[in-house]
């Protein structure tokens, strides 16, 4: 499967860069309820709680990575990412843990038989 990475942003409206380095695991969450982003990911540490959100925006998603949009319905409703490189107002992280599986969809003959009905 090929990897998949996004960017973190936001980081100056929690604690700036100061919670980020290369090699740190960053647990993301899906936030449903976001009243701006209905594809809302916030950027979690333990320890320290958000610490920015998933990039969703042209501006602010770095170039080849994935914006919230295009990898919500890629991984489940947690997944953990690795920090990969840091920038002074992006960190590029990388899926480690959370891919939904891609499921080939099998369809035997049998099954692609079609029945209409029509009432009149």
């Amino acid at each position: 499967m090929k990897e998949k990475y996004i960017t973190i942003t936001g980081m100056k409206h929690y604690y700036g860069l100061i919670p980020f380095s290369v090699g740190k695991k960053i647990r993301c969450v899906k936030e449903k309820d976001n009243p701006y982003d209905s594809e809302a990911i916030k950027a979690v540490i333990k320890a320290v709680g958000t610490v920015g959100y998933v990039a969703n925006s042209p501006y602010t998603v770095a170039t080849g990575t994935m914006s919230a949009g295009r990898i919500y319905e890629k991984v489940k409703k947690k997944f953990v990412v690795e920090v990969m490189f840091i920038t002074s107002s992006k960190v590029i992280c990388r899926v480690v843990d959370g891919l939904r599986e891609n499921k080939q969809i099998r369809v035997t003959e049998e099954d692609a038989e079609c029945h209409f009905i029509i009432e009149k």
